[in-house]
């Protein structure tokens, strides 16, 4: 069927009905009564997502754009920064430092392996970093990175802790007061099962008198501005009401299903990806140790070009994969398990590459896979 697809990469990600259908609901102003109510109800559940007691702003944006604001509003030209990078995204986040004027002392931990915090500790010894950037779910390559242990160091420093959880928060726990992240990014896209358009972050005390001191510019990413216009639940700018109303029917269904079975959901989903991936003889990116819940990096098979691997299962199957990104292009395919997806979501993935291998002449066992995604669901895999 033409129009039958099954997207199955880091975003965006599928949308759940419930929430397309509050999106569908009529127009209201945003500077009504209506949406101040709206926008109250929101932040009273999303700070359960973030498990935090101060604000969470939400911005009309894509994550990119939440990361910088985090940036213009913490740093100033000539503030050192310790970026620790795993993959694309952190070098994303420390290319934003770079754009504002900060001085970047970059560490890079290897495409495929986690934030070594050895390493980061004889960092912060050395001391005079204003900020840390850090990516707890690097999608580019399926790691996931200990931002507790992290924020364990950077709380005994003067440094901010500043956090890209644009692919994590919702699907991943995180604790934003408890693991001391001063500055937590997400976006609408990911795991929070919306269309892109909304970044949201949380604020710390130690961050806000950071923020408070700071003189560089700003203007549409001022969070100051956005602080002043939640006192009255409202937003310094005309937001996007259409995804506030789909955030607010998100957040319901996230805390129906409670957030602990949500973090299971995502673990279990991942666990049996990364066993089905194993049965046919396929590498992953990732160890066990650093593997992500949302998504998982799979280096494609002597060969068989990942990127061609792709095309067959859009083509043949309806089924899209995420490929490579930076020096992983065309060497790896990512699948991704995030927000709205659940054990059928991974069947389908798995039987569809396995079909793809057979069709470009890969000697694969056909059913291996499968099965031992099923029996890990059943509770039957091999320790």
């Amino acid at each position: 069927m033409q129009d039958k697809h099954y997207l199955l990469i880091p975003g965006p990600t599928p949308v759940p009905p419930s929430v397309l259908q509050a999106m569908s609901r009529p127009m209201i102003g945003h500077r009504s009564e209506e949406f101040a109510a709206l926008h109250r109800r929101i932040q009273e559940k999303i700070k359960h997502v973030f498990q935090t007691e101060h604000e969470v702003f939400i911005l009309t944006c894509s994550g990119t754009g939440g990361l910088e604001a985090a940036v213009a509003n913490v740093l100033s030209p000539g503030d050192r920064v310790l970026a620790l990078i795993t993959g694309n995204f952190g070098e994303r986040f420390a290319n934003i430092a770079r754009a504002y004027g900060a001085e970047v002392d970059e560490v890079h931990f290897g495409w495929g392996s986690d934030v070594d915090l050895a390493v980061v500790k004889e960092k912060l010894a050395r001391g005079g970093y204003k900020a840390v950037l850090a990516t707890h779910n690097e999608t580019s390559t399926g790691v996931l990175n200990d931002i507790a242990g992290i924020g364990a160091l950077v709380a005994e420093t003067p440094a901010l802790l500043l956090v890209d959880g644009v692919s994590s928060v919702g699907g991943v726990e995180i604790k934003m007061d408890e693991w001391h992240v001063d500055v937590l990014v997400t976006a609408s896209q990911k795991a929070m099962m919306l269309p892109p358009g909304l970044a949201m972050i949380g604020v710390s005390p130690k961050a806000w008198r950071v923020i408070e001191e700071n003189r560089a510019p700003r203007f549409y990413f001022s969070l100051p501005a956005a602080r002043k216009s939640l006192e009255k639940w409202n937003t310094p700018y005309t937001p996007n009401v259409t995804l506030f109303q789909g955030l607010d029917a998100a957040l319901d269904m996230m805390l129906a299903e409670g957030l602990e079975n949500v973090y299971r959901r995502h673990r279990l989903l991942a666990r049996a990806t990364r066993n089905a991936v194993r049965a046919l003889g396929l590498e992953l990116l990732a160890g066990d140790a650093c593997a992500s819940p949302t998504v998982t990096a799979v280096k494609s098979p002597p060969g068989i070009p990942a990127d061609d691997l792709r095309r067959v299962l859009k083509a043949e199957f309806g089924i899209t994969f995420a490929g490579g990104q930076g020096i992983l292009k065309g060497k790896i395919f990512r699948i991704a398990h995030m927000g709205f997806a659940d054990k059928m979501d991974v069947m389908v993935a798995v039987s569809g590459l396995e079909m793809a291998l057979a069709r470009m002449n890969y000697p694969v066992e056909l059913g291996r896979g499968v099965r031992a995604a099923q029996e890990t669901f059943l509770g039957r895999e091999q320790r």
